[in-house]
């Protein structure tokens, strides 16, 4: 079953999504030369707490920390590590979950450490640009699998804009989400339009695309949770949770005005 929320209940998770934003905008503007991904983790907890909010990732299923920090050619899902420093030139995406008053928000960005090559740069643009290809298409009356058609198309769009032929990593993707994190539907990131579940208002989705630049296939590390790209080709990843209303896509993790 797909959760369907009332006004009310989508303006509580824009809440709960408006901590998620606000955090990853510091944890954006602290990413640099120098610091580990542990020291990000802990101001993404102080500020996911100082709001009254509690870090949703922390303890689920066993996850030790309060954001995914994947590095270089880790997908998602790295463990912060206090060994793991930040150098010039590394890519790293950021996925940030909080919980407010019982309603989740989730989101992530990746962000170059310094100067980072120019095809690296294009490599999070695409995936950006699919992500918000996405949303576009996550309007009532539609398919889920039309929200998977125009990630996929953009990506294949960027791909011939760059020069090249981007990897959309396989069996992951963006899922619904509301009172849990992770809910009914699985939303993948390639597909055929028109298929799946009719898409109605009061719905919500986190919509999440990641690409490489190279492999679709990856390999889950010896910790049970870092998925790194199996030819160690670098990877990126972007996510907003959206509510589908009348007025079309509502982002639920974006800042004000953004």
């Amino acid at each position: 079953m797909i959760e369907i929320k009332s006004r009310g209940q989508l303006e509580a998770m824009r809440a709960s999504g408006l901590v998620v934003a606000r955090t990853l905008a510091l944890l954006a503007s602290h990413t640099k030369a120098g610091v580990s991904t542990a020291e990000l983790d802990e101001l993404a907890e102080q500020s996911i707490r100082d709001a009254g909010a509690i870090p949703s990732f922390k303890g689920y299923h066993g996850f030790p920390a309060s954001i995914c920090a994947s590095v270089n050619q880790q997908v998602v899902h790295g463990i912060p590590s206090r060994t793991q420093v930040l150098v010039e030139g590394d890519l790293i995406s950021i996925d940030c979950g909080a919980i407010l008053d019982g309603w989740h928000g989730d989101s992530a960005i990746t962000v170059p450490v310094g100067a980072v090559t120019e095809a690296e740069l294009k490599l999070s643009d695409a995936t950006r640009a699919s992500m918000l290809a996405g949303i576009e298409a996550a309007v009532p009356g539609g398919r889920l699998s039309d929200i998977s058609f125009a990630i996929e198309s953009a990506t294949i769009l960027a791909g011939e804009e760059h020069g090249v032929e981007y990897g959309i990593v396989e069996g992951y993707g963006g899922h619904g989400i509301g009172t849990k994190m992770h809910m009914d539907p699985f939303l993948p990131n390639y597909g055929k339009p028109g298929k799946g579940p009719r898409l109605k208002v009061g719905m919500a989705i986190a919509i999440e695309p990641m690409l490489t630049l190279g492999t679709e296939r990856t390999v889950e590390l010896d910790d049970g949770w870092t998925v790194v790209t199996a030819d160690d080709s670098r990877a990126a990843h972007w996510e907003h949770s959206v509510a589908i209303t009348d007025d079309g896509p509502w982002v639920l993790t974006a800042l004000e005005g953004a």
